[in-house]
Formats: C-alpha cells, structure tokens, sequence
C-alpha cells in the first residue's frame, strides 16, 4: 500500500498535478452500547450527541489513527457487517437479542453466533465494565440467591468467551487493584498497584483459562459484595484464534478521563488488534487463589 500511494503520489507531480494523500486508518473498531438492561450515563445518547464514552474514544482514535464506528443497533451483526472491523468493544448489559431498555434494534440468534465465529476466526474483543453484566447464565435472577452460583461450562457462552460474569455491586469508593502483569501493553507505567473511585463489580465464573491482569483488594473494601478474597478485576484469554480482553473499569466520567484508565484502554485495543504481542498463560490460581468464593447472598431490602 505504501509503495502505491508513492507511486501515485510520483505520478501526479510529474503531471504537475497538486495531490493531497489521506492515510487510511491503522484499524477500524466498533463500539457497541446496546442497553438491554440498564444503560450507564456514560454511553447514553442525549438529544442525539455522543456520549460522553464516544468523545473520548474519538480523541484516542484521533491519537492513534483509529476509526471508530458507535452502534447500539443489534440487528446489524452479521459475518459480513463485522468482517469490517478489527475489534468490536462492548459495553452493553442484559440480553441483546431482546430490544429492552433502550429499544434499539435486538441482536438475532444468529447474530450473537456470527460475533463468536467473528473472534474465534483471529479478530478481537473487549468487553468494558458492564459487558460483564450481558447474557446473563440462564436468566439468573436479578436479586436471587441463584446470582451468586458458579456454573463453570454451563454458563452462557458469551460469559465463558468473555471470562466472566457480574453479580453485583456496592457503593462507590476508591479500592486498591494490584498489577499482576506489568509487561503487558498498558500497564507499563501503572506501577505495583493504583487506586481510585469507581463503581466496582464484584465478578464470578472465572474462565480457568484467564490471564489476571489486576487484582482488587476486596478485604479492604466497604460493603456485603466485596466480602469475599480478591479476585480479577482486568483479564486476557484466547477463543479460538481471537483475543479477549476484560476490564470492570468505566462506570465513572472521571474514570474516562484517568491516565492510568486511558492507557489501559490502548493497551486493550493494540493486543487485540495485535499491533503487539503478549504471553497471557493462564495464572488464575497464583494471581487470585481465592476467586471462585463468592460474596454471601444478602437479602435485598424491600
């Protein structure tokens, strides 16, 4: 591609011609926000502008010579319609093939099958905060005792690709995540560990197969969801061919805006684009030995 914008280029000043070359982008990327469940204000559309997620996005497509497209229109899922992109971003919730809370267009069965063969066939995904709390396994209960389960194989495979699935969260406060992998792309200058407010998740079903990335302090934390040993807040793992890549961060607009935050945004989007390379053996049982126990189930106040 180089050698022909060259060459054209070449061509049009011996014709005495003025020629102006725009560079293509390096990668496409889909950023999908469907809110069958409850949409976060950081993704919400208002009065047809870009959420407040999108203008930052746009700012780092602008850094990084990155096009991104913003959906919340499901039905557009195809083999064909996501063949146009290098990595599609999640940050949706509940069940996409149904139109729920935000009414947008539902994803098709078979438009949730074309995303996994999408990723299975070497393309990438990050699911951001809330991708964490979408296809629920067998339509647990919101406030259920039955939320709190493992369910190992027989979660939803769209938990299972993504490596885990959301339980619930207490009140916002500033927790301590500590860097298991300091090497990987984005976490270069986070240091041994960092800390600041946010709506933290309190997370199950690990994929075994995870590679831990952060590790949330939970003892320390306030609240009935964090009692529990620390587990992942931020993982990669391979499906297929693809790359996967987790992170419950991005609830908060000042959580967007975080350096820390940003570069781990980036790091996300350069491995799964495969811009760069990194091992990511499975270390759940070393990173986080506690992780598959569980808060304990607290009776939702009526």
């Amino acid at each position: 591609m180089a050698m022909l914008i060259k060459s054209i280029a070449t061509l049009a000043t011996a014709l005495g011609l003025s020629l102006t070359l725009q560079a293509a982008p390096a990668h496409r990327l889909l950023f999908f926000t469907k809110s069958s469940g409850y949409e976060h204000e950081v993704i919400s559309w208002k009065k047809g502008q870009p959420s407040f997620a999108e203008k930052i996005f746009t700012e780092l497509g602008a850094k990084h010579s990155w096009e991104f497209v913003f959906s919340k229109d499901g039905s557009k899922f195809s083999p064909e319609y996501l063949a146009g992109f290098d990595s599609v971003v999640f940050y949706t919730t509940g069940d996409l093939t149904t139109p729920g809370t935000d009414g947008q267009p539902a994803m098709t069965p078979a438009g949730k099958q074309a995303l996994f063969d999408y990723i299975k066939g070497g393309k990438g995904f990050i699911g951001l905060h809330s991708a964490s709390d979408t296809f629920h396994t067998a339509n647990e209960s919101k406030k259920g005792p039955d939320r709190y389960l493992n369910h190992g194989k027989d979660a939803d495979p769209f938990v299972c690709m993504l490596g885990g699935e959301f339980i619930i969260h207490g009140a916002q406060q500033v927790a301590t995540n500590k860097v298991i992998n300091k090497t990987f792309p984005g976490f270069e200058e986070a240091g041994d560990s960092f800390a600041f407010k946010e709506e933290w998740y309190s997370l199950k079903d690990f994929n075994p197969d995870i590679h831990a990335l952060t590790v949330i302090d939970s003892p320390a934390m306030t609240g009935a969801p964090y009692q529990r040993p620390p587990y992942p807040t931020t993982w990669a793992r391979e499906e297929g061919k693809g790359r996967v890549y987790y992170t419950a961060m991005g609830h908060r607009d000042d959580v967007w805006t975080n350096p820390t935050f940003q570069n781990i945004l980036v790091g996300a989007i350069r491995w799964t684009t495969r811009d760069v390379t990194a091992a990511i053996p499975p270390n759940l049982k070393t990173a986080a030995p506690g992780a598959m126990t569980n808060p304990p189930f607290v009776e939702p106040k009526k």
